[in-house]
């Protein structure tokens, strides 16, 4: 059994879109559908600080960038004394 939880959209034909992963194709399942109505402000867009739509993906892309910088400015244990022992000389 397999949880998916998802926001979506019922148009106004009334049909909900449920799109499944691809382990699921030509499978019979059983399904149980509960649906919460969300508040307007839950569905409002998310914005960053830079006024750029937030999303899954540019939220990945953001840590993903954050990681390589750290790999980037990464100093070794040798370079570390080094600072040290140049900051004891003044």
């Amino acid at each position: 059994m397999e949880t998916v939880k998802l926001r979506s959209h019922i148009g106004t034909d009334g049909i909900l879109q449920i799109p499944m992963p691809a382990d699921f194709k030509d499978t019979s399942v059983e399904v149980v559908v509960v649906v919460q109505p969300l508040s307007s402000e839950e569905t409002k867009p998310q914005y960053n600080a830079w006024g750029k739509l937030t999303t899954k993906k540019s939220i990945q892309e953001t840590i993903d960038r954050m990681r390589q910088l750290r790999q980037e400015v990464a100093l070794d244990k040798t370079s570390i004394r080094e600072m040290i022992e140049e900051g004891r000389r003044f």
